[in-house]
């Protein structure tokens, strides 16, 4: 299979007030290295954004999300001064009462929803995540961080953010 670069997914599994976050642990060259961040990554050949995060949850956590439980909230474009690009498609879906499976791309581990912003995450994904937790309406944003990894510019659904 072929992976589509620059086009990912990303999901927050929700169990009773707690996302499951995963802790960038575990891979050598890796853009999201030592963050938290949901479950996801990038499309194969002739998948479709849900198709993808169904296949993701289950690769990263055992779990066995239907199609029809997935939750389309947003897509999220990043851009980077260091040339990088990527469109994320981003889901929340509620999480089975079983525990996940070990991944090999970090440490799963459940976060009251509160707690997420003291974690170690990119400044555009607590922009997102406020969004998820006040708004179930779809939304589109715009992250443009410079050659340092910092957030220099935020959109949502076009409106500038950061004035």
């Amino acid at each position: 299979m072929a992976i589509r670069e620059g086009i990912t997914t990303l999901c927050y599994l929700e169990r009773d007030d707690n996302y499951l976050m995963l802790h960038r642990i575990s891979k050598k060259n890796d853009i999201n290295k030592d963050k938290w961040i949901g479950v996801g990554g990038h499309l194969e050949d002739n998948e479709s954004p849900e198709e993808c995060i169904k296949r993701e949850i289950y690769e990263e956590t055992g779990f066995n999300i239907e199609l029809e439980s997935l939750e389309y909230r947003a897509v999220i474009t990043f851009v980077s001064e260091k040339g990088d690009y990527e469109m994320m498609n981003l889901f929340t879906a509620k999480a089975p009462d079983s525990e996940p499976k070990e991944c090999d791309e970090g440490k799963l581990e459940w976060v009251p929803k509160a707690e997420v912003y003291n974690l170690n995450l990119w400044e555009g994904d607590k922009i997102f995540l406020r969004r998820l937790a006040e708004s179930r309406k779809f939304f589109s944003m715009k992250l443009v961080y410079d050659k340092e990894d910092k957030l220099i510019e935020a959109f949502l659904d076009g409106r500038d953010l950061m004035k």
